[in-house]
């Protein structure tokens, strides 16, 4: 009972059947399948609808409008998949009463946050890859075929910007006790970050500073992709992950339950 491969697949038991998993992987289908869609047909709603008010002429869609709405899709949506997953994941355990149960087992402690975490960015892994491929096959059916690496770092880095979410509303879930307050830890975390990342200085090693590469990369642009912006947001990105992954285990470490 204490592999952590045990605990690992007993919480992507438990995502499948509480169909969390379920939700979030059709949740990103439509994501990656949107995309592409309102990329290529919004300009003709609009046109549509306004007719001859339109004033200002509406530039012919391309590819890399799809990538970037989906890009776009992935930030604001998938964000808040990401903390809805999450803030339960300690929270529901210790009012259930589940963590006590499983701690009087073989169980660590730091294989019970090892668990929950690698549950959590396997659930994000698999839902951004059924976006990414869906966005990629829809895209080249209606505009071209874009750079199957280009998408894969897409999806790479996209998971990564979701996955801080994740953990900084987790280090909250396991801090506080409180669904609710992870929540809403996880959404300030959001709101603050993302405003503070207009700051170069700082912004530069902020999750948000991943879209600019990942759009480069996705749509080929890689004339446009400072290597150095993307090597300081993946540090920036990968530090808070850890940080409030192993901040989340300090504090549970130390709870009574």
């Amino acid at each position: 009972m204490n592999g952590p491969v045990v605990l690992l697949r007993k919480e992507i038991v438990e995502s499948w059947r509480t169909r969390r998993l379920p939700a979030v992987l059709i949740m990103f289908i439509a994501i990656g399948l949107l995309a592409p869609l309102t990329a290529k047909y919004l300009p003709e709603i609009i046109k549509a609808a306004l007719g001859d008010e339109i004033s200002v002429p509406i530039p012919t869609p391309t590819a890399a409008d799809a990538v970037l709405q989906l890009q776009k899709n992935l930030g604001q949506l998938g964000a808040f998949a990401a903390i809805v997953l999450a803030m339960n994941a300690v929270a529901g355990e210790k009012e259930h009463g589940t963590a006590a149960f499983l701690l009087t087992k073989p169980v660590r402690r730091r294989a019970f946050i090892g668990a929950k975490l690698g549950a959590l960015g396997l659930v994000l892994a698999l839902a951004v890859v059924a976006s990414v491929v869906v966005g990629w096959v829809y895209t080249a059916v209606l505009f071209q075929p874009l750079p199957v690496a280009g998408w894969l770092a897409l999806g790479a880095l996209s998971w990564l910007g979701l996955a801080v979410w994740a953990a900084i509303t987790f280090f909250a879930s396991t801090v506080t006790g409180s669904a609710a307050a992870a929540a809403g830890v996880g959404i300030v975390a959001l709101i603050v970050l993302s405003l503070v990342s207009a700051i170069p200085q700082i912004g530069r090693f902020l999750p948000p500073a991943l879209d600019g590469p990942a759009l480069a990369l996705a749509a080929g642009n890689t004339a446009d992709l400072a290597a150095d912006t993307l090597a300081t947001a993946v540090v920036g990105s990968v530090a808070l992950l850890v940080a409030s992954s192993v901040g989340a285990w300090l504090a549970f470490r130390r709870q009574e339950l």
